[in-house]
């Protein structure tokens, strides 16, 4: 049986119960669930009531040892919480970005050499970039451009986004550390660069105290890395494009598309958001049970991390 723990039940924390439990009846294995949050008294949510057993509040003391412990709360409060539960634990799910700065002490976390310690990068497990990793022949790539922009209060429906995290430095928010899911899918496919150059900060009018434009460009041997992250593009775009000595590649996350802009090829490879953040628990549960290897543990993930502030 399966003991599992979630420190945070918002959104994403939500989503990964939901998908937890599937998963894991889908495969006929027993698995009880807890959470851990600030007020343990607030009702839970309808949607994933029915999957919980115990609650317990941060000032509750944790008697015994979970299976996997889900860290789901807001990023400033990782490490934090990372620290006072590896105790109870030797494998984690953390949520991205894995800490809000690159300074924290990893030693002081008291992890063990053995757990599984990994960092959500969910666009990993799309179609689209799947597809690219198997299809592109690298040794012919001479740049990438790579944009994501999108309109922060439109994000997340009904809910004011002054409120949420996103808009609050002190919380780990900010377009940078928000988005660090590009910089992830990029030194996925293509290796970290040797030199990064960041320009960023806050342009808008948008109600935030915190960057809502970040622009890099990463030098490797090889190739050069654009990337372009925005909060307040009012059209949303994800999309990478890939230039090589023979063609040019469009890989449109949003719309599942990859497109060949001079053969003129396209292969559609729509999919729902959960599709993949459901393959990235299924992958991380097959990590727990020794199918597949840790492919971003915590130090590269703060290798990242750096990404995000233009450090190498």
């Amino acid at each position: 049986m399966y003991k599992i723990a979630f420190c945070g039940v918002g959104s994403i924390g939500k989503r990964h119960i939901k998908n937890t439990a599937f998963y894991l009846r889908s495969q006929k294995k027993e698995f009880v669930i807890d959470v851990i949050r600030t007020d343990k008294n607030a009702e839970i949510d309808a949607e994933i009531s029915s999957y919980i057993c115990g609650t317990y509040s941060y000032e509750d003391k944790i008697e015994g040892d979970y299976d996997v412990i889900f860290i789901t709360n807001p990023t400033g409060k990782h490490y934090e919480t990372i620290k006072r539960y590896s105790q109870n634990t030797v494998n984690m799910f953390i949520e991205k970005p894995v800490f809000d700065n690159f300074d924290c002490d990893i030693a002081s976390l008291n992890l063990s050499e053995s757990g599984i310690y990994y960092v959500a990068c969910p666009l990993r497990y799309t179609s689209v970039i799947q597809y690219i990793r198997e299809n592109i022949d690298f040794q012919k790539v001479i740049s990438v451009r790579a944009i994501c922009s999108s309109y922060l209060p439109e994000w997340r429906a009904g809910i004011d986004y002054r409120d949420t995290y996103s808009a609050k430095k002190d919380m780990g928010g900010g377009v940078a550390l928000d988005l660090i899911h590009e910089w992830d899918y990029l030194t996925y496919l293509f290796g970290f660069p040797e030199e990064v150059t960041y320009l960023g900060g806050k342009y808008s009018e948008l109600e935030i105290d915190n960057d809502d434009l970040a622009v890099y460009i990463g030098k490797a041997k090889s190739r050069i890395i654009e990337l372009h992250l925005d909060y307040f593009g009012r059209k949303n775009i994800r999309e990478m494009e890939i230039f090589l000595t023979d063609e040019t590649v469009k890989a449109d996350l949003i719309n599942g598309m990859v497109s060949y802009l001079i053969s003129g090829k396209t292969v559609n490879l729509s999919e729902e958001r959960n599709d993949y953040q459901m393959q990235e628990i299924i992958h991380f549960f097959g990590m727990i049970e020794g199918k597949h290897k840790n492919d971003n543990d915590i130090d590269n993930a703060v290798k990242t991390l750096k990404l995000t502030k233009g450090v190498m």
